[in-house]
């Protein structure tokens, strides 16, 4: 039976908070860290407390999160031959991983802030508000807590802009997985309940007759986790202009282009439940946002009405066709807000940073976060029809032509050419998400 409060509720349940802040920790002293970081879960003196997944009667201010890299867990102590458990890809790092998640060129660790390549990155405290006077609250009394023992790399914020909107203008944050022995956390979507251990450590995975193994001791690691975290710039001027280029090219109005690009028209609605307007007659219920497929009712296989390459179908593609039939078996939880200011129309070319802080969720960095970048995103074999066409936000804009789109229609297939690249990584780290036991674990060292 899996026991919500032992579980950070990062992993299994949506805050749904306007406001965040990701705080980026050096641990300056192993004994003091350990002592501070298990006073983040008895609850003395009033301190911030890390927020697991069990239901609340009332939420929360502020909820609170912790995620330790592998260099963060020898920084505070953890023996060799425990760290020789963890996974080969969360040992190795973000930064030495990067190739594979299509983060080359711009885009490359030499590239990043340089936080993020400052080998003592050791942990992400991640903050969630309902506003930023309780994030700052939290904030401070946190440090409080942390000082000396942890010393702050840097702080990243981010916020809401209007109702759920990222800079791109397009409603996010609508489809999650539904986890076995967890409440749901968003609309209903139709799909397999995905087992436990797909984003659990110690239960039966996605994966037949197979379970993750478990770091050990099994204190430390059951019921545990792993996250990407990802600061990713959008080139909201180049998006812009995309639009409009294409929209010359092909006679196609803007917003539909911007929904093909998607597969959700800007507000959210599913183009493959409407693939002519953002408004269907009748609306589409709340309940009914998230509840499509892309075979079956709609027989959509080759994209006509959403295309295959389109961002959520590759990154999410539900019953769809595609290499090795494992559609399902690659889900990952999405936890992100957006960071920078809101897009000015009649200011374009401001030069300002703005784009997404993300954390990606899953058992598996290896068989969730990086085979979606690097077998779903960037490789158009993923599916029949692509050719070597990319995702067109995350992985578009590699080579000197820029990136393609086919469009499949009713009267034969259109391509865009010369995408540009929209979104560059800025940095990212790999972190363990222990449970709430394996907190107590690192803090009894």
């Amino acid at each position: 039976m899996l026991d919500l409060a032992d579980v950070q509720g990062l992993v299994v349940r949506g805050y749904t908070m306007p406001v965040a802040r990701h705080l980026l920790m050096r641990v300056d002293s192993a004994p003091d860290a350990r002592r501070a970081l298990g006073s983040l879960i008895t609850g003395e003196d009033r301190r911030p407390q890390i927020t697991t997944g069990a239901p609340w009667a009332v939420k929360p201010d502020c909820c609170l999160n912790l995620a330790i890299t592998f260099v963060g867990l020898r920084a505070l102590g953890v023996s060799e031959e425990s760290l020789a458990s963890f996974p080969d890809e969360f040992a190795a790092g973000a930064v030495a991983r990067a190739d594979r998640v299509g983060d080359v060129g711009p885009s490359s660790p030499s590239e990043w802030l340089p936080m993020f390549r400052d080998p003592r990155l050791h942990l992400l405290l991640a903050l969630f508000g309902q506003s930023r006077r309780a994030v700052d609250r939290t904030t401070d009394d946190l440090l409080a807590v942390t000082a000396p023992a942890l010393s702050e790399l840097c702080r990243l914020d981010a916020a809401l802009l209007g109702d759920r909107v990222d800079h791109f203008g397009y409603v996010d944050g609508i489809s999650q997985p539904t986890i076995a022995s967890v409440p749901p956390s968003g609309p209903p979507d139709g799909m397999p309940v995905a087992p436990t251990g797909e984003f659990l450590l110690g239960y039966p995975s996605q994966f037949s007759d197979f379970s993750y193994p478990v770091p050990t001791p099994a204190a430390l690691g059951r019921n545990g986790s792993f996250a990407a975290f990802r600061m990713l710039a959008q080139d909201v001027d180049a998006f812009r202009d995309l639009l409009a280029q294409q929209c010359r090219r092909t006679g196609m109005a803007e917003e539909l282009l911007a929904a093909k690009l998607c597969g959700r028209w800007r507000d959210g609605t599913p183009l493959v439940l409407s693939p002519s307007a953002d408004t269907p007659d009748p609306p589409l219920t709340p309940e009914e946002i998230n509840d499509f497929d892309y075979v079956g009712r709609f027989g959509d296989e080759r994209g006509e009405r959403c295309p295959v390459g389109s961002h959520i179908r590759r990154m999410h593609p539900r019953g769809s066709r595609i290499a090795g039939q494992a559609g399902h078996q690659h889900r990952i939880v999405r936890r992100g807000l957006p960071y920078g200011p809101a897009y000015d129309p009649s200011r374009p070319r401001d030069g300002l940073d703005r784009g997404l802080l993300g954390l990606f969720v899953g058992v598996s960095l290896r068989d969730q976060f990086e085979f979606l970048m690097q077998q779903w995103a960037n490789d158009g074999l993923f599916a029949p029809g692509l050719g070597r066409a990319k995702d067109p936000f995350l992985g578009a804009g590699e080579g000197t032509d820029g990136g393609t789109f086919p469009l499949p229609g009713p009267a034969g297939r259109t391509v865009l050419t010369d995408l540009p690249r929209l979104v560059t990584t800025r940095g990212g780290l790999y972190g363990f998400l222990p449970s709430l036991t394996g907190i107590g674990y690192l803090a009894a060292l």
